[in-house]
């Protein structure tokens, strides 16, 4: 079989199955592991799958470029059930004496009706969840600073050098996009420079962001796709080398 049969064998397989091993495709196409080793090596210097320990999986997606950022009452109309779901997954993770640091967000938004432990204390740089929270008698701490319209998130200078005097046990964050490359990104540099400095305030991360907002590129990269634990809806094999991902049934 010529070289270049394989390969579009391999590919059509990644395409089924999504991932592959060597010795999945040493057996399903009787060709030797170094051949197999090689074609992948092969594929992915053309970009056409991602070479990974022991096999590979599908290359990713073309990127989706967003520059412009929708209004919280817009997030709120779409995956509703999506971020409910990542969301109830996210506030278990919740634990006694935390000190808790919640980014401004619909998904986080949604985390405040299945928060339960009332023995943390809990840090936001969104009015809402802060007013949810006080009104069930949580511990809360609003960060200052100017509040932007549009996300309902309160970002600047102010905001930024309250979050470095904490640090925080545990932090949950939105994002607009996800991308291998370019990490998780939103559309304001005002707003990234807040979730980069609260995300490096805190000791471990997760980022809520359902199937949506994979291969979506934003205009600033707030955090690199290794700084947190992705809470997902849906399985993304060919992320799963890149980053730890927890599927949120």
């Amino acid at each position: 079989m010529l070289s270049e049969q394989r390969q579009r064998m391999i590919l059509q397989i990644l395409e089924e199955k999504k991932s592959i091993t060597v010795a999945e495709l040493t057996e399903m196409m009787d060709i030797s592991e170094s051949t197999a080793r090689r074609d992948i090596t092969l594929l992915d210097k053309a970009g056409k799958l991602v070479k990974v320990f022991g096999g590979a999986v599908l290359a990713e997606k073309e990127n989706v470029y967003q520059s412009a950022e929708p209004t919280v009452a817009q997030k709120n109309e779409v995956n509703q059930e999506e971020k409910r779901r990542i969301a109830r997954y996210a506030a278990s993770l919740i634990r006694p004496q935390d000190f808790v640091y919640i980014d401004a967000g619909t998904t986080t938004g949604y985390m405040l009706e299945y928060i339960e432990e009332a023995d943390a204390t809990y840090v936001t740089n969104a009015v809402a969840h802060a007013q949810h929270l006080a009104a069930r008698g949580m511990r809360v701490l609003l960060v200052g600073g100017t509040l932007k319209h549009s996300t309902e998130a309160v970002i600047g200078t102010t905001a930024v050098l309250m979050l470095k005097e904490y640090h925080f046990s545990v932090g949950f964050f939105g994002t607009n996009g996800v991308s291998r490359k370019a990490g998780f990104t939103t559309p304001d540099a005002n707003e990234a420079l807040v979730k980069k400095t609260a995300l490096e305030q805190c000791k471990k991360v997760y980022m809520l962001c359902d199937h949506s907002k994979f291969h979506v590129v934003s205009s600033v990269t707030f955090a690199s796709i290794t700084a947190a634990t992705i809470l997902t809806d849906e399985r993304m094999e060919e992320y799963r080398e890149a980053a730890e991902i927890v599927l949120c049934r």
